[in-house]
């Protein structure tokens, strides 16, 4: 308190004092070595370098911020939730320092407004706020210590703008994203078991990876299918948005596919009825078709002839002698009929 009194008074002779005023509203005191906030609110697009010649941007101080909000969550969480297991620790601590989250928070705290950044900046850069919140935790770090950064997370951050219990119980689906994702853009996704082990006695442990369009995507392990499969979805769509060379690999996978399924046949199916149970005819003279039963049956043409022929072996060449007794005889028998 004493410290802020003399520093507020001090405030109205500094040329920055407005950026200290600023700062002060973000983290509840003033900054004694303003360069480092400076800084850290300095994106790499600015391109300004120091009398080395060297780069001056946030990067470095994001890095060490990073570091330091992992380790001061990791130690709020441990405290909080005392007898949970390692993985929902590692799990709420993951959603409070995740991109998203302090995105939110850089823009809920006035954060973004301070970012200076070149006029050539991505505007889809949906981390900018995120990265100087990192690099800010890390000037603070060097400027006031530990347990500075430690009370401003208690005190301002998970005690004013997060509800850690909350947070810690919000159900985040990446598996239902991802797979969302791959639909709306027609991707091929899959989650293949490469390891099933248990752990102890009794505990069961699950290792899946996320497979797009068959190139490896993240790989997650946990004491279920769901956790290992949300861990792998979430490091997947982690992927997807940091690596370009990642997603430009899994669109040409995609490409390549598509344009095999969508290939012609090259071998189209004949329409044309084959004739080949025809026999051609090669004789000169028309095949005679006879429908006579005999011929029906199997029996030769020459045999059916045969059988038709007149049978001529009573008849003699020598007239049998007739008397006239025998022919008045006949006519009276013809006469006398009926």
């Amino acid at each position: 308190m004493i410290n802020n009194f003399i520093d507020r008074m001090r405030l109205p002779f500094h040329k920055d004092k407005e950026l200290r005023s600023a700062l002060y509203h973000i983290f509840g005191f003033y900054p004694h070595r303003i360069h480092y906030y400076k800084l850290a609110l300095m994106h790499k697009s600015v391109t300004k370098r120091n009398e080395k010649g060297k780069p001056l941007n946030n990067e470095r101080l994001e890095f060490l911020g990073d570091a330091i909000l992992d380790a001061i969550v990791g130690d709020i969480v441990y405290r909080h939730f005392e007898g949970k297991r390692e993985g929902f620790l590692t799990s709420t601590r993951s959603k409070i320092v995740q991109r998203d989250t302090l995105n939110r928070l850089a823009t809920e705290m006035g954060i973004t407004q301070l970012i200076k950044a070149g006029k050539h900046t991505p505007s889809h850069n949906s981390y900018l706020g995120g990265n100087a919140f990192e690099a800010l935790v890390g000037a603070m770090y060097l400027d006031r210590g530990y347990e500075a950064c430690m009370r401003f997370m208690e005190k301002r951050i998970l005690a004013q703008l997060i509800n850690i219990d909350k947070v810690a119980y919000k159900e985040i689906n990446f598996k239902s994203k991802l797979i969302e994702w791959c639909q709306k853009n027609k991707v091929l996704l899959d989650f293949k078991l490469i390891e099933q082990k248990k752990e102890g006695k009794n505990s069961p442990v699950f290792k899946y990876q996320v497979l797009v369009e068959g190139l490896e995507g993240g790989v997650g392990e946990g004491y279920s299918k769901k956790e290992s499969q949300q861990i792998a979805s979430k490091l997947t769509l982690q992927q997807l948005k940091r690596k370009p060379q990642f997603i430009d690999a899994v669109f040409a996978a995609k490409g390549d596919r598509t344009k095999m399924e969508e290939e012609p046949v090259l071998n189209v199916p004949d329409t044309e009825q084959k004739t080949d149970f025809i026999i051609s005819q090669t004789q000169e003279e028309p095949v005679e078709v006879y429908t006579d039963t005999a011929v029906a049956k199997g029996r030769t043409t020459a045999a059916v002839e045969k059988e038709d022929e007149f049978d001529f072996s009573d008849i003699k060449a020598t007239p049998k002698k007739i008397s006239s007794e025998d022919i008045i005889a006949a006519s009276m028998s013809e006469a006398y009929k009926d």
